[in-house]
């Protein structure tokens, strides 16, 4: 088991590393931040200035070896815009992106599971095509299409609900929903096609050809085996928490973690963008890592193996 930890927390961390490397190459290979934010008719003594002041005249490897021993350090580098913390302005933003998050996971789980285990004990029935109806068109609306497809009929035609900001509570239902239908058709899918493997295995067959009752059967054999792999994907939903909110935030003018991250690439404001993508590695690596140990926990199989 301690062998099983180590390579998790050994790829967590190397998954992450890479993650903030990638980033950090691909922002100072894509613009000059001293352009962006002084202007290209600013002074070339004030575009020098900041440079310097500012690590970017150095070279990009010694650039690159000066941000991983700050972050060895516990700091996450300043705002180029306003001179602050690039982690506070982050953290100021996650209360909100999780009230929008939260609830839509509960959404995904409240609706999809239900319907995936539905729709397979019904297999080709009106129920079941209807499921999957519905499943498929949650699953290829992209989710900008559908807020603002929300916007114009709960807000524009019927008035019921404003179409963006967060004064209230009213606010939030709109990209509530748009975050949390999408996931539920996902998460449907994925629990009917792992729900119908298992109930075609011979130990199924064999269970009901001794009579115990089917709804025994589901409860005690068909439902915790398609947990398993069901498990997956929704350990990515969770890592995929701050990910996700990015375009619903940007749609609902919702100010978030998301939105925050739009803007900053937007000026190329280097250590909130690399503070961001540093916070959704981690989240998804961290829930990546519960779904191994979960996996380990499930099939004492991949403990001993040591991987899957």
């Amino acid at each position: 088991m301690l062998r099983f930890l180590v390579l998790r927390l050994a790829r967590a961390l190397l998954t992450i590393a890479l993650v903030v490397s990638f980033a950090f190459v691909v922002l100072r290979l894509s613009g000059d931040p001293a352009l962006l934010i002084m202007s290209v008719d600013a002074p070339p003594e004030a575009v020098a200035a900041f440079r310097r002041a500012w690590g970017l005249d150095e070279p990009l490897w010694r650039q690159y070896l000066s941000y991983f021993g700050a972050i060895a350090s516990g700091d996450l580098g300043r705002s180029m815009r306003d001179g602050r913390d690039a982690i506070v302005l982050v953290g100021e933003r996650i209360p909100a992106t999780l009230a929008l998050t939260v609830p839509a996971l509960l959404i995904k789980l409240g609706l999809g599971i239900p319907a995936g285990i539905h729709a397979a004990l019904h297999r080709n029935s009106w129920s079941d095509r209807l499921v999957m109806l519905l499943a498929v068109a949650g699953f290829t609306v992209p989710s900008f299409v559908l807020g603002l497809l929300l916007v114009l009929v709960f807000a524009v035609q019927l008035g019921w609900l404003p179409s963006g900001g967060q004064d209230s509570w009213r606010h939030a239902v709109l990209p509530i929903i748009t975050l949390g239908v999408g996931g539920a058709a996902v998460l449907a899918r994925f629990t009917r096609s792992a729900m119908l493997e298992v109930l075609g295995q011979s130990y199924i067959r064999t269970a009901s050809a001794k009579g115990v009752p089917w709804a025994q059967v589901v409860r005690n054999h068909a439902l915790p085996n398609a947990a398993i792999p069901t498990v997956t994907i929704i350990g990515f939903m969770v890592g995929s928490l701050i990910a996700g909110a990015v375009v619903v935030e940007s749609v609902f003018s919702w100010p978030g973690v998301g939105r925050l991250l739009v803007v900053a690439v937007a000026n190329r404001d280097l250590a909130v963008v690399q503070c961001i993508l540093l916070l959704v590695a981690a989240t998804m690596v961290s829930a990546n890592l519960v779904v191994d140990l979960l996996y380990g926990a499930l099939d004492p199989r991949l403990r001993r193996g040591g991987s899957r």
